[in-house]
Parts: structure tokens; sequence; C-alpha cells
């Protein structure tokens, strides 16, 4: 079985607190976008629970065991006699680069392995089992343009769309990992109200859209912010 994990794109960011768990809670836009991995998943003539892991494309630069991929394999192996498995994950998505190309893979490998073995778990049930897997997991369950907040767990559907536009992606030759990215940001409650966004038209949005987190990205190297400018 073969899906398709695409990215996202992130409509503004505010961070608005610092949460106890050591999160922060935001507002933001999560917008799906076509840019995709390419996961392939089969059964493995092996024990129950076991699986194999190759990865092409982009190396992911960690141990399968902390792939997410393998992750929601294991998560859903604690609660159903899974087979075992043969994983390809053929990796197109940069990595830091707010793109959620690994949560993306998570949520995606969640609902190839309900398809795959019948497990008929609902949507909700889906949810759970990717927020269970990090923040904005849930997000690509669903995969349609949502108001998150809270950790980028909390969903509100938007009647937002950008059909008919063309969005470019800009990929410097770094990357700036999620705590980097939060270690310079502004907590600050939130100077516009996202969800109202799809009520803005988009030649006023460069006024009003901020991503308090971009600094960082400056900093690291500030022909980001001459990009930024030229686009």
């Amino acid at each position: 079985m073969v899906v398709f994990p695409n990215a996202k794109i992130n409509i503004g960011l505010s961070v608005i607190a610092r949460r106890p768990d050591g999160f922060h809670n935001l507002e933001t836009v999560f917008y799906p976008i076509g840019l995709s991995d390419i996961l392939e998943i089969g059964e493995l003539e092996a024990e129950p629970g076991e699986y194999t892991f190759r990865n092409t494309g982009l190396d992911v630069k960690c141990e399968p065991e902390k792939n997410l991929t393998v992750k929601a394999y294991r998560l859903l192996a604690e609660d159903y006699r899974l087979p075992a498995v043969q994983i390809h994950l053929h990796k197109i998505i940069p990595y830091g680069a707010g793109l959620g190309g690994g949560s993306s893979d998570a949520a995606f490998m969640l609902k190839a392995l309900n398809t795959y073995f019948d497990l008929q778990l609902s949507e909700e049930r889906l949810l759970d089992y990717a927020t269970r897997l990090g923040s904005d997991c849930s997000f690509f369950i669903r995969n349609q343009p949502v108001f998150a907040s809270g950790k980028g767990e909390i969903l509100q559907e938007t009647d937002l769309s950008l059909k008919g536009y063309r969005i470019v992606l800009v990929k410097p030759d770094f990357g700036v990992s999620t705590p980097e990215a939060y270690a310079g940001r502004q907590i600050r409650p939130a100077a516009f109200d996202l969800r109202i966004l799809d009520h803005l038209p988009i030649a006023e949005w460069k006024e009003h859209v901020k991503k308090d987190v971009e600094q960082t990205g400056f900093r690291t190297d500030p022909g980001v912010a001459d990009l930024k400018q030229a686009w």
C-alpha cells in the first residue's frame, strides 16, 4: 500500500503563552499543500509487531525506532495484534522548515495501517492516536484548513481557500528545529484573530499576518529576511 503524506504551511503564528509542560500555546492556521513524501507499507514474514524500515530520498537522520512512522506502528501495536510490516519512506519534504513532514508521515501511517489491516478505527480514534504522537499530527488526519490553538492539537475548521493561487516555497540550505525556533519566540497575545482570515482580502494579509518565530531564522541566516522581502 502506497500513500502520499503531504506538507502544510502555517499562515501566521502567534506564541501566546508558555505551558507548565514546557510546550507553548499558539494560534495559527494550518493549510495543506501538495508537496508530499511517499510512504509504502506491506506485510512482512516475521512475528507480529516486528518491522523493517527503509529510508530513501532525504536522509531522516535518526534511528528507525525514533522515526514517527515506526512510532505510529508501535502505538497501534500496543492495542492491536498487528502483523509484521515492512516500511519504506521516501523523504521529499524538507525538515527544519515548519512544513510538518514528520507529523504527516505519522498521521498517514496511522491511516494506512487502519485501512490495510481493516482495523475500523473511527476518525476520532485516529485523532486520539495522532495527538499522542505529536502536537500537529492530528491536523493531517482530516488534512483540511483549520485554525489551530493549544499546542497545535485544538483544531477549528475554517472556510479559507487558496484555490487559484500559486504558492511558492523557498527553502534555504539550512533548517531551524522547533526548539530553536521557539527559543527565539516572543510571548504575547495575538495581534490579529486568524479565525477571520478568510474574510480578509489576501492583498491585506501582509499587514496583519505575522509569525512570532521567524526572527530565529533571520538571526540564523540574515539572507532569509532578504528572501522574504524578495517574494
